[in-house]
Parts: C-alpha cells; structure tokens; sequence
C-alpha cells in the first residue's frame, strides 16, 4: 500500500505541470494569486526590472537587518515557491519582443499595474489576443480596469480602510484601528486564485481564452457582506465595538497569567453559560439576574469583563481554553510567533519548512495555506534572486544563441 500511495503521489503531485504563467504581479494579491498554480506545478515567469522591482523586496523586516534587495522577509513570505525570475525593461523595443515571444508559450499572463500601463507597452488584452487567441489575462488592481476610480493608484493599506474593515475596529470612544499590515492582500487572493483555475477550466472545455478584471476592492468587501446588507436593508452602520459580538456575552480577549498573554472566549448559547459558569466556580451566575439571560449579560457587559477577567488572570492562557474547549465553550488562546512555531497542529501539517535562501542561508517557509489536495504534494521553494533566471530563460526557454543573449545585456533590455 505504501509503495502505491507513494507511486500516486509522484504521479500526481504536479496539478498544473503542463501550465506556463508569466507573472507581471507585484506586492501581494498578484503574487498570491498565481503562487496557487506554481505550488502545484506551473511554470511560472516572474518579470521585474532592476530599477523597479516587485516592491515588497525593498520592504523591512530584512535578514540581520540588512536592507538588501535579496534580504527582505516581505519578499520571501509572498514568494514561498518556485519561479524563474528576470529582469526586462519593456521601454526597450527588444524587452518587449521579448515578452510577445514569451506569450505565444504562455497560458496565462498576469499584471498588476495600474489600469492602462500594458496597454502602453502594447500589452493589453486585445494586443495579446493577437499573439495568441486562447490567451487567459489576469489584471488585478485597485479598483478593476474600468469606472471613476480604475485610475487610483493604491496598496492594500489604503484598501482595507476603503472596503470598511478600520470601520469597525476599534473601540466605540476612539477614532478607527487599522488592521496589521495590508489584510486586502490576504483575502483577496483567495478569488483571483480561483478566478484564474475557473479560466484554465473553461478554456480547458470551450478552447476559448478570456480577460479577467479583478478589483481587489470588490473581494474584500465580501468579507463585510452581512454588514453591507444589514445597512441596505435595515439602514443600520456598522460602528466599532472593541472585541466585544451583538450576540454573544461573555465574547472578547482576556488577560491572562504571563507577560502580555490573553485567551480568547466566545459565549453565544445558553448551554455554553451554564458550563461556563460552572468551570469557572460560579454556578450562581446563571441565577444573578445581571447575567441570566444574554439580554441582561450585554447590558452589564463591562461588569462581567471584569469578574471573568479576575478568573483568567491566574491561569494561563493554555489552561484556560483547554478547560472551557473541554465542556464546549469555543475558547483559544491568542498566539504570538513562537506559540505559532511551537504549534503541535502546525507541526503535524509540517507548516514549516526550512529551506536554502541563496543570499540568507536557512529560513523557514510555510506551506500553502487553506488546504490540502489528496495525493497532491504541494511544492515550497526559496523565493527567487532577481534577474538570476534571464539567461536560463532566453536560452532555455525562448532557444535564443548566447550571442543574442549577449547583445541583449550589451543593449540594455535587462536592466
């Protein structure tokens, strides 16, 4: 049986082996997007430019806190796997041949610029369609390629500030909270990866290619959905309510036993009360009518914050979900990096991965995210040096001489 499983598992691990991308993507919902086809075996073109490359490689925190283009961990996060990476300047006429060449090879070809940025290089969608007719372009921005704001330039910073979420964080006296780091770029991904497998699908079924205009706006906003409808049909805004639910009481992050460690507890049921009253020594709760009811708990909420936090503060945050999971009461403990290093979870799905990083010797990786595919192993790479695959991919790829190649570089398309 084993040497079966294993013999599957080879057979099958490479889902998208025969798929070519050329991935034109920066930052974070590009890059994420098409990571999901080169985890299971596409062959993807990473394109940069050597005066302007992808920009998460200039971002902190870096190896040794060295600011080098090679030794950003922003870069290394996003780019967890393998792909050939050059460096082409497509203000060059030949830095774009180049890429038309490339096209005709390419299933999918994949940017993230600002709207009309391609078609200036003679780039866009009806350009390609010329080149080759079953061509799937995927164009993710801001705010799609078409409307009053297509043109808005932005990050996910500004993004989820703008599809809502720093809405409701925080707390109902303080201005907005922002959410930690760019978390558009997070959730996102998660449509324009399926958008781009759906396209390989149907093109895969009718022949036919298609453009794929994605607004990472539009995604993220999915992620409010029940507060966007709430507010159409009930005319209610959202507003900030701390870490506290509309429907559950006790709900929110308790301090704990330890240097800044909390739990987290979530109280929705009558059922979860009662065992939580009675894990926590106070079984009177359930009868003072300050807390008997869900309605009476949110009118005296700051009260009970209080006494539920004088019983988790003299235990740790570990003992306090493992007692309340154990009778049913969702509870868990708010993680930091090295409770996340140390999960027995994590482990058991080998989350990490050590690797080899050229320029920073041994870094752990993670595994592609979300899910698992039967039989299918997913591949971790170190992240690509920038420009180390430009011979590799004229001469390799495109059958180009070494003296084409080197009259390239001696003209400029690489730089």
């Amino acid at each position: 049986m084993k040497n079966e499983e294993s013999k599957s598992q080879t057979m099958d691990k490479r889902t998208f082996e025969k798929i070519k991308v050329l991935d034109f993507t920066w930052a974070g919902v590009g890059p994420f997007s098409v990571n999901f086809l080169a985890y299971f075996g596409a062959t993807v073109i990473k394109i940069e430019n050597m005066s302007r490359p992808d920009v998460t490689r200039t971002n902190p925190p870096f190896k040794d806190g060295i600011p080098d283009l090679g030794h950003s961990l922003y870069f290394s996060y996003s780019h967890p796997v393998k792909k050939y990476d050059i460096t082409l300047n497509l203000n060059h006429p030949k830095g774009v041949d180049l890429v038309k060449k490339l096209v005709l090879q390419a299933d999918v070809f994949a940017e993230s610029f600002l709207p009309g940025t391609m078609e200036k290089w003679g780039l866009g969608y009806e350009d390609l369609r010329r080149i080759k007719p079953n061509i799937i372009m995927f164009r993710t921005c801001s705010h799609g390629q078409t409307g009053s704001m297509a043109k808005h330039p932005g990050l996910g910073f500004t993004l989820t500030s703008l599809a809502g979420f720093n809405t409701v964080m925080g707390w109902p006296d303080r201005p907005p909270s922002e959410l930690l780091g760019a978390y558009t770029d997070l959730v996102a991904p998660l449509f324009g990866g399926l958008c781009i497998i759906a396209a390989l699908d149907y093109r895969r079924r009718t022949g036919k290619g298609q453009c794929l205009d994605f607004s990472q706006h539009e995604a993220a906003i999915q992620f409010l959905a029940p507060l966007v409808l709430d507010c159409a049909v009930n005319g209610r805004e959202p507003n900030r309510g701390g870490n506290h639910c509309t429907h559950a009481a006790p709900h929110g992050g308790y301090r704990c036993q330890g240097d800044d460690r909390w739990c987290a507890i979530s109280v929705f049921t009558d059922d979860e009360w009662r065992a939580f009253c009675k894990v926590t020594g106070h079984p009177e709760w359930t009868n003072d009518r300050r807390f008997g009811t869900l309605l009476s708990r949110k009118r005296n909420e700051e009260e009970l914050d209080r006494l539920v936090e004088e019983w988790t503060r003299e235990r740790s945050p570990e003992e306090v979900a493992n007692l309340l999971q154990a009778v049913g009461v969702p509870a868990g403990v708010v993680s930091n990096a090295k409770d996340q290093r140390e999960d027995p979870q994590l482990k058991h799905y080998r989350f990490f991965r050590e690797l080899d990083h050229p320029s920073m010797g041994k870094l752990g990786f993670y595994h592609p995210p979300g899910f698992k595919l039967s039989g299918v192993a997913p591949e971790v790479s170190a992240p690509p040096v920038l420009g180390q695959d430009n011979e590799y991919v004229c001469t390799q790829i495109l059958g180009l001489s070494d003296e084409e190649f080197v009259e390239l570089i001696q003209d400029g398309v690489f730089s």
